[in-house]
C-alpha cells in the first residue's frame, strides 16, 4: 500500500465514527463520513458545555485539612484517605461536562450499488473529499472548515448537470442508524431530535437547530446551514431544505452559543450565513487554504521511503492542533472538537494531570505559538475561581487546581477517585506552559502580562508547604494516578511530597526567579521564593535503582502502571538530564521496569515514553514505541485510542518526533539527538527551539550534513 504523507486515504464509506474524518476551524469542528445515500458531518462547537458554573467548593474542607496532615504524618494513610472523600471532594462531586452540537445529514435520492470509491483527508490543504461513481457519473464531495469564514462548507458536485437530488435534516443525538455502504436509506432515529428545542426553517434556504446544554443559567446554542445550488430547484419543506436536478450544490455550516454571543442566536446565525456568498465558493475556499497553510507549511519533515507512515502521523498531529485550537477558541480538552456524545467519556473535560498539557507540547516546537493561546485564557479564566478553593479549602493565598477544570474554570477537585482528585498542583503545572511559551518567543511584552499569573501559582505552593524533617512537602498530595502498598499490605494513594510535586515546584520556582531578573521584578515574594526552593526535596534514586515516587520508599500496587508522574524532570522537565548521571540511568530503568509490567497500555501513556527516550537520547527505543503506538493505539482515521478516542496521544507522538530531531536552545543545543537508524537520512525545517530560534536540518547516513539557524 502506498502511503502519502499528506493524505489519509479511505477506499470505503465510514461504518462508524471512527472511519470518519476530522475537520475543524478552531471553534467548529466536523467528523466527515462520506456515507453514500445520506452524507453524515458528525458536529461540535468547542463552548457546548452542559450546565453552567458552580461553587462546588467543600465548606469541610478548612477545617479538616489539620486533621488530614497529622494523620499522614501519623501513618494512619486509610484514615486520612477516608477523611479526604469525605471533607475534600466538591460538592457535587463533578465538573460540567462537554457536549456534541449536532449532526447534519444530507439524504441523496440517488441509490443502489456504486464503484470507484475514494474518501481522503489532504493534511496538507485541509479539504476531506469523497468520490465515487454511480449509473455512470462521478461525484465530488469536498468539505473543510474555514477559519476565516468562521464556518464548514461542503461542495457536492457531478460529472453530469442536473443529477444531484438531495433533503436535508439536522438532529442532535448518537448516529445511531444503519450506515453500511450500500443501504439504500438512511432512516431517521425516534428520538432525532429529542436534544434540541427548536429546528425550523428561517428563510427559503437557511435551517436552523436551537437548544440549550443543561438547565437553568445554561449555555443555549444554535447550528445553521445555508443551501446555494447552481441549476435546479431549492424549496423549504418542513424542518428540510430540498434540491431537485441541480449541477452543484453548496451548504455554509456555522454555529452560535451564549457562551460567546449575547444576543438571539438565530439571528446571529442567520447574519454569520447572509454574510457568506456561497456563489463564491472558489475565493472561499482559497481563502481557507492560504489561511490554513501559513500554519501548516511552517514545518516540513522529509524521512526515508519506508517511515512515510511516521510522517503522515506527525502531520496529521499538526493538522489537528491548527485545526482545533486557534485565537480566540477554547483550548483541546480530551477528544478536541471531535466529541460524538451528550456524555462523553471523562466528560471530554481539561484533564491537567497530564491530558491536556500533552495536547501542547508540540505547540512551540512545531512552530504553532499562536495555537498555544486558547490555553492561556483558559489559565486566566481559573485564577478567580482558584483563588477561592485556595483561600476557602486551605487557608493558602495564590490560585491553585485540582486534577481537571472545565471551561469556566472550575478549579474544586474532581470526582471521588483516591488516585487523582485530591492533588493541588494543576496550576502550578499549566503556568509552566506560560513560561516555556516566552521561553521559545522571547516575547517581552507576554512575559510581563503572564509573570504575576505564574507568581500566583507559586504563591500558593509557598503557602500549602508544610515541615516534614529537612524539607517542605506538599501534603496532603498524590502520585497521580498511582497506588502504594502500606506496610500493613493495604493500598495507599494520599501521600506528602511527592516527587512530581517537588519537580513541579523546583521548575516554576525557577521559571518565576528567571522572570524577575528578565523584568527586573524583585519584591518580598520573590525573595521567599528564592529563600524557600533549596528546602524543597530532591529528586532521589529509590531501594530498586529506579526515581522514587514517593517521599516513603513504598512498592507500587500496579509496576506497569500507565502514569509515569515521577519521570516529570526529564521529561517535560528538565531536570533529569544527563549531566546527572545517576537520575538518568535511574530514570531508563523506571521507564523500562513500568514496560517490563504491561505499561504504555494507553496510547498517550506510550507517547510520553516516546518524548522520555528521546530525552534519554535513546533514538531506537524511542523508535519502537514509535511503531508500536501506530500498532496498538491507532484508531482507522488515525486518531489516538485510550482506549476510547483522546486525543492527546496524537500531539505527544509529534512532540516526541521533534524531540528527537532537536533539543536544547539557541546557546546549547544537540541536532539530531536521538535519530533511530531508520531515518538514517532525512531533512525537516522550521522546528523552533527555546532562545526565539528556528532550525533546519539535513542529514545522511546519519550525520548532519547542513544546517541552519534563524
Amino acid at each position: 500500500m502506498n502511503i502519502d504523507a499528506n493524505r489519509i486515504v479511505f477506499d470505503r464509506p465510514s461504518s462508524v465514527w471512527e472511519e470518519a474524518l476530522p475537520v475543524g476551524n478552531g471553534r467548529l469542528g466536523a467528523m466527515v463520513y462520506g456515507t453514500v445515500p445520506t452524507e453524515v458531518l458528525q458536529l461540535n462547537d468547542d463552548s457546548v458545555w452542559y450546565g453552567g458554573p458552580r461553587d462546588r467548593i467543600n465548606p469541610s474542607a478548612l477545617e479538616n485539612i489539620p486533621r488530614i496532615r497529622q494523620l499522614i504524618n501519623e501513618g494512619k494513610i486509610n484514615e486520612a484517605q477516608d477523611l479526604c472523600a469525605l471533607a475534600l471532594s466538591g460538592i457535587p462531586e463533578s465538573q460540567r461536562h462537554y457536549e456534541m452540537l449536532a449532526n447534519l445529514y444530507l439524504h441523496m435520492d440517488n441509490s443502489g450499488e456504486f464503484t470507484d470509491y475514494c474518501r481522503d483527508l489532504d493534511l496538507s490543504t485541509a479539504v476531506v473529499t469523497t468520490s465515487y461513481n454511480q449509473d455512470g457519473i462521478t461525484y465530488r464531495r469536498e468539505v473543510f472548515a474555514s477559519n476565516p469564514k468562521g464556518a464548514i462548507f461542503v461542495r457536492l458536485s457531478a460529472s453530469a448537470n442536473k443529477s444531484i437530488s438531495l433533503h436535508t435534516s439536522i438532529g442532535r443525538g448518537p448516529v445511531t442508524w444503519d450506515l453500511s455502504p450500500y443501504n439504500a436509506q438512511v432512516y431517521r432515529h425516534p428520538n432525532y431530535t429529542d436534544f434540541a428545542d427548536t429546528c425550523k426553517n428561517i428563510s427559503n434556504n437557511v435551517t436552523v437547530l436551537t437548544g440549550r446544554a443543561g438547565g437553568e443559567n445554561s449555555i443555549s446554542f444554535a447550528c445553521g446551514i445555508k443551501v446555494h445550488v447552481k441549476d435546479g430547484e431549492l424549496q423549504s419543506i418542513g424542518n428540510s431544505l430540498v434540491v431537485k436536478n441541480a449541477t452543484e450544490v453548496i451548504v455554509a455550516i456555522t454555529s452560535a452559543t451564549s457562551f460567546y454571543e449575547e444576543t438571539a442566536l438565530t439571528a446571529v446565525i442567520a447574519e454569520k450565513l447572509a454574510s457568506i456568498d456561497l456563489s463564491d465558493y472558489d475565493a472561499i475556499k482559497s481563502e481557507h487554504i492560504k489561511d490554513y497553510q501559513k500554519f501548516y507549511n511552517r514545518v516540513v519533515l522529509n524521512l526515508p521511503d519506508s517511515e512515510t507512515d511516521v510522517v503522515r502521523l506527525f502531520n496529521f498531529g499538526r493538522y489537528l492542533m491548527i485545526a482545533g485550537s486557534r485565537k480566540g477558541t477554547q483550548p483541546l480538552n480530551l477528544q478536541g472538537i471531535w466529541n460524538k456524545d451528550l456524555s462523553p467519556m471523562w466528560g471530554s473535560k481539561y484533564t491537567i494531570n497530564i491530558n491536556a498539557q500533552m495536547n501542547y507540547w508540540p505547540a512551540e516546537v512545531c512552530n504553532l505559538s499562536e495555537c498555544h493561546e486558547p490555553l492561556f485564557d483558559l489559565i486566566e479564566r481559573m485564577r478567580p475561581n482558584g483563588r477561592e478553593v485556595a483561600q476557602r479549602m486551605y487557608g493558602c493565598k495564590g490560585f491553585m487546581a485540582h486534577h481537571n477544570t472545565d471551561i469556566w474554570g472550575d478549579c474544586a477537585p474532581q470526582d471521588v477517585c483516591l488516585s487523582s482528585t485530591y492533588w493541588v498542583m494543576g496550576a502550578a503545572w499549566l503556568c509552566l506552559h506560560l513560561w516555556d511559551h516566552y521561553e521559545y518567543t522571547g516575547d517581552i511584552d507576554f512575559l510581563k502580562k503572564k509573570f504575576d499569573t505564574m507568581l500566583e501559582a507559586a504563591e500558593f505552593i509557598l503557602d500549602y508547604l508544610t515541615q516534614d524533617g529537612e524539607y517542605l512537602v506538599t501534603n496532603p498530595t498524590l502520585s497521580p494516578e498511582n497506588e502504594y502498598i502500606l506496610p500493613n499490605g493495604n493500598k495507599g494513594v494520599i501521600c506528602k511530597g511527592a516527587t512530581m510535586d517537588n519537580q513541579i515546584i523546583r521548575t516554576l520556582f525557577e521559571a518565576c526567579i528567571k522572570a524577575s531578573e528578565i523584568l527586573d521584578r524583585q519584591d518580598g515574594l520573590i525573595l521567599k521564593i528564592k529563600a524557600t526552593l533549596p528546602n524543597i526535596a530532591p529528586t532521589c534514586v529509590g531501594k530498586n535503582g529506579t526515581i522514587k515516587e514517593w517521599n516513603e520508599d513504598y512498592e507500587e500496587v500496579d509496576p506497569g502502571h500507565r502514569h509515569i508522574s515521577h519521570l516529570f524532570g526529564l521529561y517535560p522537565g528538565h531536570e533529569i538530564t544527563p549531566d546527572t548521571p545517576e537520575l538518568f540511568s535511574a530514570a531508563s530503568k523506571t521507564i523500562s521496569t513500568r514496560l517490563a509490567n504491561g505499561g504504555a497500555h494507553t496510547g498517550w501513556s506510550r507517547a510520553w515514553i516516546i518524548n522520555m527516550y528521546a530525552r534519554l537520547l535513546d533514538g531506537d527505543e524511542a523508535y519502537k514505541h514509535i511503531r508500536l503506538l501506530m500498532e496498538k493505539s491507532l484508531l482507522p482515521n488515525l486518531f489516538d485510542n485510550h482506549p476510547p478516542f483522546q486525543i492527546d496521544g496524537n500531539f505527544g507522538v509529534v512532540s516526541g518526533i521533534a524531540e528527537m530531531l532537536v533539543q536544547g536552545n539557541a546557546d546549547d543545543y544537540k541536532l539530531l539527538p536521538a535519530l533511530p537508524k531508520k531515518w538514517h537520512s532525512g531533512s525537516v525545517k522550521g522546528l523552533r527551539i527555546r532562545g526565539n530560534k528556528t532550525v533546519d536540518i539535513a542529514w545522511e547516513n546519519g550525520k548532519v550534513t547542513d544546517y541552519k539557524m534563524y
